[in-house]
């Protein structure tokens, strides 16, 4: 298990028209190592790449109590009192978050210590949101069994699966969203390994005939697809 992080926020922002490079310019350049700084792992933020208006992030900590204790310390912080006003004019809607644990962490999960580039990237960070109908639903068995083999085969191992962490949301400032699901994520060298594996998946019969049905009845509502580019600064890329 990767050092970092039993606790994981995924982010999702709704931005105004046109102001996501705007906000990527207030994060990469102040607030990854002002949050980092007060004992968080920034581990990626991404453009979403099917909506020009929506800017993903992950950030992990130790534990639960370790992120009452840092976001805490960075959202009354001089950091965030410095640069608040120029990220939040940014956004219409900031509270799309969820709360998560790892189910399984791969290689390419960046660690605490992984080098962060400064450089454009041009891979693709693909993957889903699932919503699942309870707890304890047997998803992650089915997801690790039935699903993983598929995508593996496809050219989309995942590097990260995660699953809700059903727990009290200890910094209620920042509102999560109640419910639980499983996210995954994989890494494609370019748009073009994105699209091979979609195509794949869509000519697999396993997946057409047997997973992806199972997958849509264990499904609360129809999964969030994510295609996401790396930003600058970004170590998850």
């Amino acid at each position: 298990m990767n050092e970092c992080c039993a606790v994981v926020d995924l982010r999702q922002y709704t931005l105004h028209p046109g102001q996501r490079d705007d906000l990527i310019e207030v994060f990469d350049t102040y607030l990854v190592e002002g949050q980092e700084q007060t004992g968080m792992h920034i581990v990626g933020q991404f453009r979403d790449l099917d909506d020009p208006d929506r800017f993903v992030w992950i950030r992990g900590f130790r534990d639960l109590p370790a992120r009452a204790d840092a976001l805490n310390a960075f959202y009354y912080g001089p950091v965030w009192r410095a640069h608040a006003a120029a990220a939040n004019v940014t956004m219409i809607d900031s509270d799309n978050a969820l709360l998560l644990k790892p189910v399984q962490l791969g290689a390419g999960y960046p660690t605490l210590d992984a080098p962060r580039p400064d450089s454009p990237a041009t891979s693709v960070i693909g993957g889903a949101v699932y919503h699942r109908a309870a707890e304890d639903d047997g998803f992650v068995e089915f997801f690790t069994d039935q699903v993983v083999p598929v995508l593996s085969a496809t050219g989309a191992e995942p590097v990260a699966v995660l699953e809700s962490l059903v727990a009290e949301n200890n910094f209620p400032p920042l509102p999560l969203r109640d419910e639980v699901v499983l996210t995954w994520f994989a890494r494609f060298a370019d748009d073009t390994a994105y699209d091979e594996h979609r195509r794949q998946l869509a000519a697999s019969r396993v997946w057409q005939q047997r997973v992806l049905p199972e997958l849509v009845c264990r499904s609360a509502k129809p999964a969030q697809e994510l295609r996401l580019r790396p930003t600058a600064r970004s170590q998850f890329r």
